[in-house]
């Protein structure tokens, strides 16, 4: 409790790990508090073809692994704990956690948002075995292979799109009659051959094999089920940000979402958000490192008019 800290950063995804490499490398005084495992969500995908400087692709556990390095190098800490609750307000913030209370001068939230499931037996286990939650990720490997799109809103529109450009065939499957999602993407998704819309229905189970082989759709207005043969399932039903603990001192959006500009700052003075978990138009690794930056040149901004 002697020890005040620079800069707390509470999440250890690479937004979370790239402040306390640019915090630390600054010469901040720099504590990072994670409650699992370094990577976030980006541990969980097998290959990431879209962060620049790996041709080949990385493993989302090994880039994080490497950010972890890379802060610790130049003396940021790593503490592996929960975070219980936050004393945000005032010059000094409180962090309590299952390992002890932390001070510190200025706070990163980087506590991430997490795909929404569709409950179904056996998800998890299924990830990476034909179940996706990030298109952009893992469409890839389905080039030239039907796939299921499971979502009505703006990021299912988007990757079923995304995913027309790529693969055989693509089935969109919502719940309702119509997409929830805006306006400029009924045209295209319409014109696109490939795509079938299958309406007014939900994935009640999956086919399975070795990995998912089909969905066993069911209409939800008349109850008849069909079995929709397929290589991959995509699921984007949106996220849930990590945000709860922080409920009645951060500002959040009427989505869960830290409220936070493309200066990362929240409504609390020295408090900063980045990566998934703040209000932000694209969720991947490259903007949330770029976050984590950010955050860190407000933050010795604020701590340079404190003194």
């Amino acid at each position: 409790m002697s020890n005040i800290y620079d800069m707390i950063i509470v999440g250890g995804g690479p937004a979370g790990y790239t402040a306390a490499l640019y915090a630390s490398r600054a010469g901040l005084n720099t504590l990072l508090i994670e409650k699992m495992s370094v990577g976030g969500q980006m541990a969980l995908t097998d290959v990431i073809d879209n962060y620049p400087g790996f041709p080949e692709g990385i493993d989302g556990f090994t880039l994080g692994m490497n950010m972890q390095a890379s802060a610790e190098r130049f003396g940021a800490k790593t503490e592996y704990a929960e975070v219980t609750s936050l004393e945000l307000n005032g010059d000094i913030k409180k962090i309590t956690t299952t390992s002890g209370d932390f001070l510190a001068h200025t706070v990163v939230i980087a506590t991430g948002a997490d795909p929404r499931e569709l409950g179904i037996k056996g998800e998890k286990e299924l990830i990476g075995r034909g179940l996706h939650y990030c298109a952009h990720c893992d469409g890839r490997f389905y080039k030239g292979k039907t796939v299921m799109v499971v979502g009505g809103g703006n990021s299912a529109a988007a990757d079923a799109l995304y995913l027309s450009n790529l693969l055989e065939k693509v089935y969109v499957v919502h719940r309702r009659d119509t997409l929830r999602a805006t306006k400029i993407y009924h045209a295209p998704l319409m014109k696109a051959q490939n795509v079938e819309f299958i309406w007014n229905s939900v994935v009640d189970s999956y086919i399975l094999d070795t990995k998912i082989v089909g969905a066993k759709v069911r209409n939800v207005l008349t109850d008849e089920s069909q079995d929709v043969m397929l290589d991959g399932i995509f699921v984007s039903i949106g996220r849930e940000p990590n945000t709860s603990i922080f409920a009645g001192q951060i500002e959040l959006d009427k989505s869960g979402y830290v409220v936070a500009d493309e200066t990362t700052k929240t409504n609390i003075s020295g408090v900063f958000a980045v990566g998934d978990v703040r209000t932000k138009h694209l969720r991947q690794v490259v903007t949330a490192v770029a976050d984590g930056a950010v955050a860190v040149h407000f933050a010795e901004e604020y701590l340079a008019n404190k003194k």
